[in-house]
């Protein structure tokens, strides 16, 4: 009876250690529940994806809709393929889950070039940014492929070079190039390496947006655990754009599959003061200087200021005219006052 007794008491404390050591953990990510958004979602049959009026996402280019996956390129040359959701996005707090798959037959090295993942205010726009347009506005994650800037022994400094694939995060204002000779390392906000090209396992790419923090993990080592990549506190991401994903090849080339890429909105504890924080209408990251506008005032040429002198004194001999006819005007009635 009393080992019983003993088992018994061992036991309520196992349980009150768990019970009172889980808040803290729940505290630590500060997200209570998260529920899937299909609207944003894409997953097989892959329903909602095509060109009727019905549609949730779009086809581009080379995309093309299988039954266990959507194919951004082929393992052919020269190919640009993207998919792109058809509703903006409002939610404050989400996590995008992306399934994805790149394989062909091109040895280590010799493939591209990459795919990406997108949340930007434009859609639907063919460009050199792993098919998407350069100076877009938003959030760009790439799953960079091919080493341009390794390859260039010129432009890649010592102690640099990175092994590949690469997966790194941009946001851009509108205004900012993605440097593809430099592998983006300019406006490059976070990284890691993946090796997620013909991996016998499943790959996975996370990310989480919530109180102006983003979080990149992946999963690509058939290990089922969520590897940390990139965190950036700081980043500020208006509403309402669009997600998609991405991919080219050159002379280069992979198939690029998007498997399934699911949105879950986050249900997140906020203060009273981050409640109030003003809406975001331009992509920023605190303390990047690249995203600090600084406005100059345009010095005038010679030309201007000539000009600008000659109106100014124009101006002042019309003023004075005016002047003295008034002055003569009053002073004439003045003097048929006294008559």
């Amino acid at each position: 009876m009393f080992h019983l007794k003993n088992i018994r008491e061992l036991t309520c404390l196992f349980v009150t250690v768990c019970i009172l050591t889980s808040p803290s953990s729940a505290d630590d990510q500060d997200f209570m529940e998260d529920f899937l958004k299909r609207e944003y979602s894409l997953a097989k049959p892959y329903r909602g994806l095509g060109f009727s009026s019905s549609s949730q996402w779009d086809l581009m280019g080379t995309a093309m809709v299988t039954p266990d996956h959507v194919r951004l390129t082929p393992d052919l040359q020269s190919r640009q393929g993207a998919v792109w959701s058809r509703i903006p996005l409002f939610l404050q707090d989400w996590e995008l889950k992306v399934h994805f798959k790149i394989h062909g037959q091109g040895k280590k090295n010799f493939n591209g070039d990459g795919m990406a993942i997108w949340l930007t205010k434009d859609r639907m726009q063919n460009g050199p940014v792993f098919g998407n347009m350069n100076q877009f506005t938003g959030l760009g994650i790439f799953v960079d492929t091919y080493p341009n800037a390794d390859k260039n022994h010129d432009s890649a400094q010592p102690g640099t070079q990175r092994t590949f694939p690469y997966v790194s995060a941009m946001l851009g204002n509108g205004t900012l190039l993605y440097d593809h000779d430099s592998d983006g390392r300019p406006t490059e906000l976070g990284g890691c390496t993946a090796m997620a090209r013909n991996a016998i396992y499943d790959t996975f790419l996370l990310a989480r947006y919530s109180k102006n923090r983003l979080t990149l993990m992946v999963d690509v080592d058939g290990k089922q655990e969520w590897k940390e990549c990139a965190d950036i506190t700081g980043l500020r991401l208006p509403r309402g754009y669009f997600f998609g994903a991405s991919a080219v090849t050159g002379d280069l080339s992979d198939n690029h599959d998007i498997i399934s890429m699911k949105l879950y909105q986050l249900t997140v504890q906020r203060s009273a003061e981050e409640e109030e924080e003003e809406e975001v209408t331009i992509p920023s990251v605190d303390n990047v200087e690249q995203f600090r506008v600084e406005i100059q005032e345009e010095e005038m040429s010679g030309v201007q200021f000539f000009f600008t002198l000659l109106f100014s004194i124009l101006g002042l001999g019309v003023l004075a005219v005016v002047g003295l006819v008034v002055y003569g005007r009053w002073k004439e009635n003045r003097r048929k006052r006294f008559y």
